[in-house]
């Protein structure tokens, strides 16, 4: 009568999101001119590789994949500060944060 019910989802759908993810992440990177965004594509893509592994990680029933997450958040987090630095410098140099013209700054 006491009956347990999962309302987890099942492996397979963490699977297809963090699969859709990554991929909306590639084609965005792939297609797109402005590094901000640009910036944006690769943080989605870093962050369907922790949602995977997380959701595996629970899926074992151990949490070494969530303390590895853990981490790689904090060093996507950094990524993130270098990279609108770089970013806001490249911006006042030339006025666009177009990867195109960039090229400009070969010398």
């Amino acid at each position: 009568m006491n009956e347990v019910v999962s309302t987890a989802a099942p492996q397979s759908w963490y699977l297809v999101l963090s699969t859709l993810l990554f991929s909306i992440g590639v084609v965005g990177v792939l297609l797109r001119r402005n590094a901000i965004i640009i910036l944006m594509c690769i943080e989605i893509m870093l962050n369907s590789v922790n949602l995977l592994m997380v959701s595996f990680s629970a899926y074992a029933g151990n949490t070494d994949g969530q303390v590895f997450v853990f981490f790689t958040m904090v060093v996507a987090a950094a990524e993130v500060a270098v990279g609108l630095a770089l970013l806001v410098s490249i911006y006042r140099n030339l006025g666009s944060t177009d990867i195109d013209v960039l090229s400009k700054l070969k010398g």
